[in-house]
């Protein structure tokens, strides 16, 4: 098979090198050749994935396609679908999660539970719904890695907003915020992972460590398999789906956001689970049976962001003393210029003790620096 992915990230780094696996050929679309993805497919195409004709024109005599990342022409992959590519996810499934107020309505439709929320076009709407705060404005397009997201507390912040079609969701008193990964074939068989805990960096709004399997009640898993298997059933779309969820103060548990792609919350999966969340997403595309998703131990995955102040040439301060530790697996996204905050690599921990894997989630954070 000739399969394409758009996007040439560190999520296409990682689902090329699953890819070596497989007998199937690799194209890959990026407007920059030097992408973390670029050396590692058959092809490289450079262009705009935004951009109707680069991406009809780099999918239309290929098998499949791919995406990892939701930012695509979707009007070119709806016809690329009509004329026999095989896209995973559908187009339709893509349109409608790559859009907060179209996903956030899919929510209200399909009656799964998620944060109370308004739609706004323009700043100026957010002086209606002061009563209404505090609560979290995110912009319906273009928004990423806690980009385009901002926490309205009073009247005082509406000059914050975004003058632009967004969400304004009411705050959630969270108690644990969790991801779950779920994979469906064409034959609407479906496959889900454990759960993962996320932690997040309070200033960066960035995911600062995870564990995995979540440290939750029975019950709470059961709700979170069965609100997940909801979005998914209901998105009609095989491929692979992350649903982030909130546990709040109360107990309740509410879908936050879902993610139509291998993700962030899966990186762990690589050594720690007997299938990885990569390898299942070949498994999807080439109609091969869905893996196995149990944790071989629990896990832990550190990100490696750019350090604050620096931009310029990446250099790693402290990587060889994270590769002398014990069970401790380094991901570098081969990305040359670093720059704050910038995704740059990650860490998975594995180990049968919790206390183990927090240990050296913090020993490691504050360890490994990237500099410039």
């Amino acid at each position: 098979m000739k399969v394409g992915i758009l996007g040439g990230g560190q999520l296409g780094r990682m689902l090329l090198q699953a890819a070596a696996n497989y007998t199937v050929e690799t194209y890959v679309l990026e407007n920059d050749e030097n992408c973390p993805a670029a050396h590692l497919c058959h092809h490289f195409f450079k262009g705009d994935i935004k951009d109707f004709n680069a991406v009809y024109n780099f999918g239309k005599n290929l098998d499949a396609l791919t995406i990892e990342i939701e930012s695509v022409n979707i009007d070119a992959l709806e016809k690329l679908e009509q004329e026999g590519v095989k896209i995973y996810p559908t187009p339709a499934a893509i349109k409608t999660i790559k859009n907060k107020i179209l996903q956030k309505e899919f929510y209200q439709k399909n009656q799964i539970p998620t944060a109370e929320f308004i739609i706004t076009q323009q700043q100026n709407d957010l002086k209606n719904y002061t009563n209404f705060l505090p609560a979290v404005h995110k912009l319906a397009e273009g928004g990423y890695d806690g980009k385009g997201v901002q926490i309205l507390y009073s009247d005082a912040d509406i000059d914050k907003g975004f003058n632009a079609p967004s969400v304004l969701e009411k705050s959630v008193s969270i108690e644990k915020e969790i991801a779950i990964i779920i994979a469906v074939n064409d034959k609407k068989e479906t496959a889900i992972y454990p759960p993962s805990e996320m932690i997040f960096d309070p200033v960066l709004n960035l995911l600062d460590y995870q564990l995995s399997p979540a440290r939750i009640e029975v019950n709470e898993l059961w709700k979170i398999e069965s609100i997940a298997l909801s979005v998914v059933k209901n998105l009609k779309s095989a491929g692979l789906f992350s649903v982030e969820l909130f546990i709040d103060k109360e107990g309740n548990i509410l879908v936050n956001e879902t993610a139509p792609r291998v993700h962030n919350s899966g990186h762990h999966t690589i050594e720690a689970n007997y299938c990885s969340q990569y390898d299942m997403l070949w498994r999807i595309i080439l109609n091969y049976p869905l893996g196995n998703t149990k944790a071989i131990l629990p896990s832990a995955i550190v990100n490696i962001v750019g350090a604050e102040n620096f931009s310029g040439n990446a250099k790693y301060i402290g990587l060889e003393n994270v590769l002398e530790m014990d069970n401790v697996f380094v991901h570098l996204y081969g990305k040359q210029i670093t720059k704050a905050g910038r995704k740059m690599g990650h860490v998975t921990i594995i180990s049968n003790d919790y206390a183990d894997l927090t240990y050296k989630a913090n020993k490691i954070k504050h360890a490994l620096k990237v500099i410039a």
